[in-house]
């Protein structure tokens, strides 16, 4: 815990002013106002009195026992400051100053000098370029926003000052209350992963919510969100995630994968939300404030309009939660006191003539079915509809059972006074049916991820050696995209089963080669320099004697250097045809931020244009492998159609698991493919058909 920082005993304020136009005026102000209990101490050496507060000319004047200082002065003059802070024994700082990095180079370097100085003084840094924060629960409010919000359990950390302001202002008007709300700007210290570890342990949070432009460290950050989302759920927006750079890339996989899917993954693997939107963001995090965790998937559907249900269900059955299914009791409970025109299947349509009792009562009678998990009800204003004292009997009923429940009442004006109910009384309430559905959808999501086992990784036996001396080997010709045959060297090390091949530098050593292989054969031009062999007229298929492979390599040689006159090449790599499999393809790219991620999909030739893949960051659990597979269309095709036997899944699986262990034990391995890779169901095995490394 951060204690210092957001529960200090004594504050000072240096750059605080006597002018309501500048900044360190707002910050002191609203730390009095709001109400802080402990000591507030101003820091200018022109004043001796800021808003009936003694004055105190720095620093090293103030009295002993401040634990925060907040800073508005200019930038140049801050790294000082925080190294007096450190003489003074003072542990924690708000660097609410501009100019630093988000300035340019002279920034930057000042920006470092801050770094510095809060390394050798041990003092905790939030900011620099910040709005401060606001905790409720302590009534601290150290930023310069206009409003503050009402208390709460929800803690927010925003990169963007101006975010966290427009958050306040949106809170008040829908009655959302935050514990804590961060503006931690440009992170020279304090960044996202020390803070949600910090508001894992906080008592007054139980939801984490974010918005993010980068991530300083993304295997540090996926360790610490995976520990905290055992316990609460941390729900992210990420900013600025673009493909720049993909169209660098050389493998399949390379090219596929970007930025996006990068943060798709590391939140996934470590139990994080991402929020589409800031409507998503705050949609989401309602429902975790308030509601508890449902025990199932099962949802059912409290309405007076039929339209509206059916625009529920069709948002569960999309979302693929389970649509439930009442009890005989609770089908007779309902018949004996709705109309005999309402509908007591669900969705339970009470109709529009419902009254507010008839809505609590339906909704008590869904609660009460052991076969319901969770409820969502729907509102339209009638003519009979008393919205008000509808919420009021829907809060009610809600009340005397441990499940989820939320509401849509559609309209404006005639179901004002009962969104006012409903928020008031912790029901989250949301503008549309699809949007209540979503929130319950990742109720569902999370309660799913609390329940899973740990991850548990797989360790193959392997030759690392080998791999070692190919990998070096290929640096020592200052090779970057290694050949197909040391890359299926390093995969037969990993225990990949390959083609039988041989290097051919002639026709009659081509020749030679494919009889001893056995036809039919394939070849393919070796060159260091042509990466995508097919687009450049060097792969043969189906050579089925030696004059066929006399003729090809001749023809090969000749297109290719037409083609590409300046590509060094080595031969021909003369293989044996595996006739037998599906094609699938199996790769790695090494992102940047995140580290290895994994891709499985449709193999061939069409896998940039088909583009049925998925990802997920290594290293990977046999179960994660698993549902790599599940989640494409290729899956349909490995199970078999019109009376094909089933590929074995747990073989493609732990093809995956051998990628993940080899890209985690070779950092140097930046993008790797294998494609395809055949899986037989009728021999039960897996040949890496082709493959490419590219190293650095």
């Amino acid at each position: 815990m951060l204690t210092n920082l957001f529960t200090p005993k004594a504050v000072a304020v240096v750059g605080a002013s006597q002018s309501p136009d500048k900044v360190g005026h707002s910050i002191l102000k609203n730390i009095i106002d709001l109400g802080f209990e402990g000591q507030v101490y101003p820091v200018n050496p022109k004043s001796t009195e800021i808003l009936g507060k003694k004055c105190y000319p720095d620093i090293s004047a103030l009295p002993d026992g401040v634990d925060l200082v907040v800073i508005s002065i200019p930038a140049k003059f801050v790294p000082q400051v925080i190294e007096e802070c450190g003489k003074k024994h003072i542990g924690s700082a708000v660097v609410i100053s501009a100019g630093f990095k988000e300035v340019g180079r002279e920034g930057k370097d000042l920006e470092r000098r801050l770094e510095n100085a809060a390394i050798m003084s041990g003092v905790r840094v939030l900011g620099p370029n910040c709005v401060g924060f606001i905790n409720t629960s302590n009534k601290l409010n150290a930023s310069f926003a206009a409003d503050c919000p009402e208390p709460g359990d929800i803690a927010v950390i925003s990169q963007s000052g101006a975010m966290c302001t427009s958050i306040i202002d949106w809170s008040l008007k829908h009655h959302i209350g935050f514990s804590k709300l961060i503006s931690i700007g440009n992170k020279a210290d304090l960044d996202e992963e020390i803070l949600i570890e910090s508001l894992g342990e906080d008592k007054d949070t139980n939801v984490i919510v974010g918005y993010l432009e980068d991530i300083k460290n993304g295997p540090h950050f996926i360790r610490t969100a995976e520990k905290v989302t055992r316990n609460k759920p941390i729900i992210l927006i990420k900013a600025g995630t673009t493909a720049a750079g993909a169209s660098a890339a050389s493998s399949h996989t390379g090219s596929i994968a970007g930025a996006q899917m990068a943060y798709e993954c590391a939140f996934h693997s470590s139990g994080v939300m991402q929020a589409p939107s800031l409507e998503a963001l705050f949609d989401y995090a309602q429902v975790f404030a308030y509601q508890p965790l449902p025990k199932s998937d099962r949802v059912a559907i409290v309405t007076n309009a039929g339209g509206l249900g059916i625009m529920a269900t069709d948002a569960i059955e999309n979302a693929g939660l389970q649509f439930a299914k009442p009890s005989e009791a609770t089908v007779e409970k309902l018949k004996s006191f709705l109309s005999p025109a309402a509908n007591v299947h669900n969705p339970f349509d009470i109709l529009g003539d419902a009254r507010a009792e008839t809505y609590g009562k339906a909704v008590e009678t869904a609660l009460a079915d052991d076969g319901i998990d969770s409820l969502v009800v729907l509102l339209s204003p009638q003519t009979m509809t008393e919205a008000g004292n509808a919420a009021s009997e829907i809060v009610k009923a809600a009340k005397k059972f441990n499940k989820p429940v939320v509401a849509s009442f559609v309209g404006a004006r005639r179901v004002a006074e009962g969104i006012e109910v409903l928020q008031k009384n912790r029901i989250p309430h949301y503008a549309t049916p699809e949007r209540a559905v979503g929130a319950i959808n990742v109720l569902v999501d999370y309660t799913k991820w609390r329940s899973a086992p740990r991850k548990v990784i797989k360790r193959f036996s392997v030759n690392s050696t080998k791999v070692d001396r190919v990998i070096n080997l290929n640096k020592k010709r200052k090779f970057t995209n290694i050949g197909e045959q040391d890359s299926k060297s390093i995969l037969s090390a990993y225990g990949f089963t390959v083609p039988v091949c041989h290097l051919s530098r002639s026709v009659d050593d081509a020749v030679s080669a494919a009889s001893a292989i056995g036809y039919p054969v394939v070849m393919k031009i070796v060159s260091p320099d042509i990466v995508h062999k097919s687009d450049a007229g060097g792969v043969k298929v189906g050579l089925k004697g030696p004059s066929e492979v006399a003729d090809a390599f001749e023809l090969m040689m000749t297109r290719i250097k037409a083609r590409c006159p300046d590509a060094r090449l080595h031969g021909v790599l003369v293989q044996e045809m595996v006739m037998e499999g599906r094609e699938i393809i199996i790769g790695m790219t090494r992102d940047p931020q995140f580290g290895p991620m994994l891709m499985f999909g449709l193999g061939g030739i069409y896998v940039e244009v088909l583009k049925d893949v998925s990802f997920q960051l290594a290293p990977i659990t046999a179960e994660a492998a698993l549902q790599m597979i599940v989640g494409t269309k290729t899956y349909n095709l490995l199970k078999g159609v019109r009376g094909e036997k089933s590929a074995d899944m747990h073989l493609v699986a732990e093809c995956i698991q051998r990628i993940s262990q080899l890209s985690m034990d070779f950092p140097t391995i930046q993008e790797l493919d294998i494609n395809p890779l055949k899986v037989s169901s009728e021999l039960s095995r897996a040949v890496a058909v082709d493959a490419r490394v590219r190293i650095l």
